[in-house]
């Protein structure tokens, strides 16, 4: 592996999101919170770290796929240590590693939060945490291959390493024009949220942080007691669109985009998508009904819809307490939150294709064990589907349950109850934000052991970037035939 190259691209890395940092300076100055000081001097830091790694680093020809597991792994890993310093150098989050989880939580798209009352951090700091999700959503690396030159080179291993899904779906011949239409639905979907949720009565600035949570699948709120506390039907409405829209994967958008409807409602993955979040909402609503949750079937559906497609989209934003709903609702619930969204969305989770795929591979063993002589292919929109798609689901699937076993033995040993740790893991390990019991939708992490804090904050990159990115870093052999940097100087 070429550590230059790897040095080289993650200084630019830095830069770049150091120049993101700045972005808040303008809320700051409009809203006078005082916390203009605190961004130009993060950023100062990102860019002089990253400043000097891209210049010392001598860079190689190619990018091979070690070195993009090393820079889309430790990449995410040195954004969120430079995304935490507004956090820490405001003093709002005044010890880091709680600093560093809120920024990862960020980036990653989860949503857990430490914070027990979100509106301390004042609008400037506020809205760093929401630009991070929407910054995290599509995908650093990814935005980066759209309008950084430098990363061209080997552009399709840094794609392939970040992007969600056991396939990854080549809009354009070239990657960097690939990303470019990704970001470019991203930023739409985005401006049209802004606009509805300004119509519907929200001001522009939380329009715009909602916006990126929503479409990021982030979940991060403005106000502690989240959309919910905006008490606006049409808020709840447009949200629940967005979030759908958001779940769905959008290479399929821009097939819409470019007028390819059939094409578009032909999907399977799509169908067995809206199929298992309608059939959720339908029975939730019901149950919520017959427990007199709530008095009418208007009020039902609302926020029955409202938790089920947040929680299945991984989004993580609320409008009501569903840890005190009936047992049953909060089953469908956490197995809503492994479900996930569709691969290529901003969604977390195991993904729809890959539960789907899964299913129909089960089918295939129960009739081979009624006709074992049958030969039968695993089909997806009439193709079959290769075997070493198949295999790759199936380690997948096996890496996670190992993941998600252990995470939950080191979290519940430093004394959390076996809910509050579980639902921890499944609400970090799948980018979804809260658990139940003493991570549920009303509470925070704040109470959390720092040392369970750091198996959270290893279990959100580990979901954002699908387990193997990061798994393969532990790997001593994925570290063999490391070749010493080039120095700039020494060239």
């Amino acid at each position: 592996m070429r550590l230059g190259t790897v040095g080289f691209i993650l200084g630019w890395l830095l830069v770049f999101l150091s120049l993101a940092v700045l972005l808040p300076i303008g809320f700051s100055l409009y809203y006078k919170d005082g916390l203009w000081p605190v961004f130009l001097t993060s950023s100062s830091v990102g860019l002089l770290t990253g400043g000097l790694m891209a210049w010392a680093f001598a860079p190689e020809e190619e990018i091979g796929h070690r070195e993009g597991f090393a820079i889309v792994g430790l990449g995410w890993i040195f954004v969120a240590a430079v995304g935490a310093l507004p956090f820490w150098i405001s003093g709002t989050i005044p010890n880091y590693i709680d600093a560093y989880f809120e920024s990862m939580s960020g980036f990653t798209t989860t949503g857990s939060t430490i914070l027990e009352r979100v509106e301390a951090l004042g609008p400037s700091l506020l809205f760093w945490r929401a630009l991070t999700h929407w910054l995290g959503g599509m995908g650093i690396i990814v935005l980066s291959l759209a309008i950084l030159p430098v990363l061209g080179i080997g552009g399709m291993q840094l794609f392939q390493a970040e992007m969600p899904g056991p396939t990854k779906d080549r809009l354009a011949p070239r990657i960097q024009d690939t990303a470019r239409i990704l970001w470019g639905v991203y930023l739409v979907l985005t401006m049209a949220e802004v606009a509805l949720l300004m119509l519907a009565g929200m001001n522009f600035y939380n329009a715009v942080c909602h916006s990126f949570a929503t479409m990021a699948t982030g979940g991060f709120s403005t106000i502690t007691s989240s959309v919910g506390g905006f008490h606006n039907m049409w808020v709840d409405v447009i949200i629940i669109v967005f979030m759908i829209l958001a779940g769905m994967n959008f290479s399929l958008h821009h097939r819409l985009f470019t007028g390819e409807i059939k094409s578009f409602f032909k999907n399977e993955e799509l169908r067995f998508y809206l199929g298992i979040g309608l059939g959720a909402t339908l029975l939730i609503t019901t149950v919520n009904l017959l427990s007199k949750t709530y008095s009418t079937w208007g009020d039902s559906l609302r926020y029955s819809a409202f938790q089920v497609w947040s929680i299945m989209t991984t989004t993580g934003f609320g409008t009501a307490d569903f840890d005190s709903w009936a047992p049953v609702c909060k089953m469908i619930l956490v197995t809503l939150m492994f479900v996930g969204g569709m691969a290529g969305s901003t969604g977390g989770g195991i993904k729809q294709v890959r539960v789907l795929l899964f299913y129909k591979f089960t089918g295939v063993q129960f009739r081979k064990l009624i006709h074992p002589r049958s030969v039968e292919a695993i089909k997806l929109e009439g193709c079959r589907v290769p075997a070493d798609v198949m295999q790759s689901i199936l380690g997948f699937l096996s890496l996670y349950m190992v993941v998600f076993i252990a995470a939950t033995i080191i979290v519940t040993a430093q004394g959390l109850d076996i809910i509050t740790g579980a639902t921890s893991v499944i609400a970090t390990l799948n980018n979804i934000g809260p658990g139940l019991a003493g991570v549920g939708p009303a509470q925070n992490f704040a109470h959390i052991p720092y040392l369970s804090k750091c198996v959270l904050i290893v279990c959100m990159v580990a979901g954002r970037l699908e387990l193997y990115t990061i798994a393969v870093l532990f790997l001593p052999s994925y570290w063999k035939d490391l070749r010493r940097p080039r120095w700039r100087w020494a060239v």
